[in-house]
């Protein structure tokens, strides 16, 4: 009996396969249409979190259009995947064998062969291999025309005073050098930066705190009188208004509009003394908007070359405009490509530009998360916040090096030396230095190499206790890829088993589970794959040839939990595998700091990942299709630049004020490929 229904059952199951089969077969017979058929299919198979242009396949031909496309984009898209099938053996086709995992792909299995979805697969590949003359022509060019055409993302109309932006601006504009924003409520990282217009509202509490702010700038800026020369004439009614128009154009960017004026006229004569006047003033003006905010687009024409100074100074400064550059934008010289130019050049060369480089790297390689690190004491007795600041001074050093030195970017990650201090020379195993932050090299056995090798990359991207191949592998997908890693399913436990005296195990073989497990495998091995090759060093950075376990077992015998004493611990070694590689990556296998770096450097897609970064820092916003021609142009810069940041910076700000002379670039290149 129980034979005859499994029988019964498998012969309803193949009934339905047919079924299945035919009419997918039907589908494309009447209509062919991508959209409502394998499009779907492809979405729920989870390939555009690879596909796409922050994705780990995003160096593929294979780049799924926008989530909210509209049809026609759609169907571009459906077409394209001609460039992925083997017209001489359709069976062969790329768009066929790597969905279904018949030959090696990052993402393993994503259509189960044999079965029905496959089936439409292979319908929309017989499909493309039918294409030709104008058709096929225009779907080959799809990834070429790819955020062409499209709408572009509009920048914010204004964008609020970063806290850091607050700080140099006050400086400069009232010779205070107190740093009042180090005050205000925290920042919220947003799209991995600070200053991003989707994170800029104003909540009550930082309200409170610029109104705070603003009275005890004003008045520490008038104690004793005009100590600082903000007046630039003699106290009378006619230097009032005087005082107005120019502190107003500097501290609103801006010229004040006659009305603007006139109130603040008023408001300044409400008191006799004339700077207490002057006093009332400069803390009206502080809580205004206009401050608070600085002019990032404008359709005005009146506002253009004051919103251009602005973008210049926040950009490459990371405070206001200065004497020049306010006369740059009322000359109509920031309304030229040269005139920007001249700017831009004139503003790298300024001690004030690494201010603003600071905060970019700052931000970008999160050196937040290492000042609130903590670190097993018993472990790690020698960490402390002086090494985590020593950590982070060395970073900040090795990068500004490389970028006003104007050496090549790219040995941001395989420079075979750092900036020591006594603090670091202990973790790296060197001698300490005559003077702290001195340029030593690292041993050729120590197989460290630029910011993967250094102490601030492998302590904020490990646990307290022990490394972390997960963590590790992620930040490298995120800060130098680009790349978005979806977070885990909803409910799946992320603990490891625990090591013990029974069965101690190195975190590789620990995590051997997120390789077996469905849920965790696709993801698992685009981070740990990555971190695996970094098991050389422990939480803190400093290297290691083995994995050492110590098993301590406590006495009880004083009640007093701060008096334990502990017996002698077991301690137990195990050998480490760091064969890793970066999948979607080809030819990437590495086994150290080093070699990843090598892997890396070369990377075309950690190149434009930089340019990348640098525009979201700039633009206050995440790049979109739109904006790929300018990512690809100034990629293309920076390349020929022999990675020179300074040219990366300009060609971004040129390509940003002017994206018309990008554009025509853009097709012109286009043209000579075809």
């Amino acid at each position: 009996m129980l034979l005859k229904n499994l029988r019964a059952r498998w012969r309803l199951y193949v009934l339905k396969r047919m079924l299945l089969l035919i009419l997918a077969g039907a589908l494309w017979g009447q209509s062919g249409d991508f959209r409502t058929t394998l499009y779907p299919i492809l979405e729920k198979a989870g390939c555009r979190a690879c596909h796409n242009a922050d994705g780990v396949a995003s160096a593929t031909r294979l780049h799924f259009p926008e989530a909210d496309a509209d049809a026609d984009k759609i169907a571009a898209f459906g077409n394209s995947l001609v460039v992925l099938i083997d017209r001489q053996s359709l069976d062969q086709s790329l768009l066929l064998q790597k969905p279904t995992a018949r030959i090696p792909h990052t993402g393993g299995e994503r259509i189960k062969p044999n079965s029905p979805e496959e089936a439409v697969l292979k319908a929309w590949i017989a499909h493309l291999a039918q294409l030709s003359g104008v058709e096929l022509s225009t779907a080959l060019k799809y990834r070429e025309l790819e955020g062409q055409g499209g709408e572009a993302a509009q920048d914010a109309l204004l964008r609020r005073l970063t806290h850091s932006q607050y700080n140099h601006t006050v400086r400069d504009l009232l010779g205070d050098q107190t740093g009042p924003a180090m005050q205000f409520p925290p920042e919220d990282f947003v799209n991995g930066f600070l200053n991003q217009s989707r994170g800029q509202s104003i909540s009550p509490l930082l309200e409170e705190a610029y109104s705070s702010a603003a009275e005890k700038l004003a008045q520490a800026a008038f104690r004793g009188g005009d100590t600082r020369g903000l007046v630039s004439c003699k106290p009378s009614p006619a230097c009032g208004k005087r005082f107005v128009r120019e502190f107003g154009l500097r501290a609103f960017r801006r010229p004040l509009e006659p009305e603007e004026q006139q109130r603040y006229e008023s408001l300044m004569t409400k008191e006799p003394d004339f700077f207490k006047g002057a006093e009332l003033v400069v803390e009206a003006m502080l809580q205004s908007p206009n401050f608070l905010f600085w002019i990032n687009t404008t359709s005005d024409p009146k506002l253009k070359p004051w919103a251009t100074a602005s973008r210049l100074s926040y950009s490459i400064w990371d405070t206001m405009p200065d004497a020049e550059l306010f006369a740059a934008a009322e000359s109509g010289a920031l309304a030229t490509r040269t005139g920007v130019e001249k700017q831009v050049r004139r503003m790298l060369a300024d001690t004030r530009a690494r201010e603003s480089l600071d905060e970019f790297v700052s931000q970008w390689l999160r050196f937040d998360r290492l000042t609130t690190a903590s670190k097993d004491r018993r472990k790690f007795p020698y960490f402390t916040r002086e090494t985590a600041n020593a950590m982070i001074t060395e970073t900040r050093t090795f990068v500004s090096d490389l970028v006003w030195n104007d050496g090549n970017f790219m040995d941001l990650f395989t420079a075979n030396y750092g900036y020591v201090s006594p603090e670091l020379a202990r973790i790296y195993g060197v001698p300490a230095p005559a003077r702290d932050f001195e340029r030593v090299a690292f041993p050729a056995n120590s197989e460290r190499a630029g910011i993967l090798g250094q102490g601030l990359f492998l302590a904020l991207t490990a646990k307290p206790d022990e490394s972390s191949p997960t963590a590790r592998g992620l930040f490298v997908r995120e800060q130098f890829l680009c790349q978005h890693v979806p977070d885990p399913p909803p409910g799946v436990n992320t603990n490891l088993p625990p090591v013990t005296e029974a069965k101690p195990q190195t975190n590789r073989d620990r995590m051997s589970e997120h390789t077996t497990s469905p849920s965790c495998n696709t993801c698992h091995k685009l981070m740990d794959a990555v971190g695996f090759g970094l098991e050389k060093f422990e939480a803190i950075g400093a290297r290691r040839e083995q994995m050492v376990l110590e098993f301590r077992k406590k006495s009880y015998e004083d009640d007093d939990e701060e008096e334990k004493h502990h017996l002698p611990a077991k301690v137990i070694t195990l050998p480490l595998n760091t064969s890793a590689y970066v999948a979607g990556i080809p030819n990437s296998e590495f086994s150290s700091p080093q070699g990843l770096g090598a892997v890396l450097a070369k990377s075309p897609q950690c190149q434009e990942c930089i340019v990348k970064q640098y525009f979201r820092f700039l633009a206050g916003r995440s790049e979109t299709a739109a904006d790929r021609p300018l990512i690809r142009s100034v990629t293309d810069d920076f390349r020929n630049s022999g990675y020179r940041f300074k040219e990366l910076i300009l060609s971004i700000v040129l390509s940003r004020e002017f994206p018309q002379d990008t554009q025509r670039l853009n097709v012109a290149n286009n043209h000579q490929s075809r």
